[in-house]
């Protein structure tokens, strides 16, 4: 019943997108070759369907690359942080100055020294999505109860048993928001390379596509990317509750 509702909601929110879209369109008059119609881009989708695909899978792989690679950096880093005190100091400061730099000023520098392949668009992803999971983990595990952690020092408990019975589930809803925020900018880090240098991808056929003022096809290739960041978060949200209950 649940399913069903939820189904429900995204068939209303997406009809209820499409119409005000088009009454965008009849009340403002704006030309095609501004905001195309959603027949436009429909049609566009059907015209250039082996295009769209090629690339989609191309840009996928990067996402989906960049999003488990920074999520394992972050983990990893989140835990040296807390295991070994002194490396806060020093690594935390390293990890905000990595995203006070824009991803644009760094996209070029990554694409000279990694090449117009997937490892630049992947290196992108992982910039992106390694500081929320890496902070978010960290603060998590920073947070637990001391209660907890008094009553295994009062039983006996090791640092390691503590860390795995007590201080790994009690973050894992913190890195489960991480997690879900990565999921949702993972999109942002590969179509950034792609844009910036490379010879296939969803980034470079909405530039090329620029180009050709074949807005719809932009407009086709950026609801694929808003398909993909859904797909991830919802697969990820579902995992989460389904293996992090608490």
């Amino acid at each position: 019943m649940v399913k069903l509702r939820n189904l429900i909601r995204v068939i209303l929110v997406l009809t209820g997108t499409i119409f005000l879209w088009q009454t965008i369109i009849w009340v403002s008059g704006v030309p095609d070759y501004i905001l195309p119609g959603p027949a436009d881009v429909l049609e566009a989708f059907e015209t250039h369907y082996d295009t769209l695909a090629k690339n989609s899978i191309i840009t996928f792989a990067e996402i989906v690359a960049g999003l488990t690679i920074g999520t394992m950096l972050g983990a990893i880093s989140a835990l040296i942080m807390i295991l070994w005190k002194p490396t806060e100091t020093w690594l935390m400061p390293v990890l905000v100055i990595s995203q006070a730099i824009p991803v644009f000023a760094l996209a070029p520098i990554l694409v000279l020294w990694l090449g117009y392949g997937v490892a630049s668009k992947v290196a992108m992803a992982v910039l992106i999505i390694f500081f929320p999971v890496t902070a978010a983990f960290h603060d998590g595990l920073k947070r637990t109860e001391k209660g907890w952690l008094d009553l295994a020092k009062v039983m006996g408990a090791s640092s390691r048993q503590t860390l795995i019975m007590i201080r790994l589930p009690a973050a894992l809803p913190a890195f489960g928001s991480g997690l879900r925020v990565a999921a949702a900018v993972a999109p942002i880090g590969a179509i950034v390379g792609e844009w910036v240098g490379s010879s296939a991808g969803l980034g470079y056929l909405m530039l090329h596509a620029n180009a050709r003022l074949q807005i719809e096809v932009m407009f086709a290739a950026l609801f694929i990317l808003a398909l993909f960041s859904c797909i991830l978060y919802f697969s990820i949200d579902a995992a989460l509750r389904h293996y992090i209950r608490w």
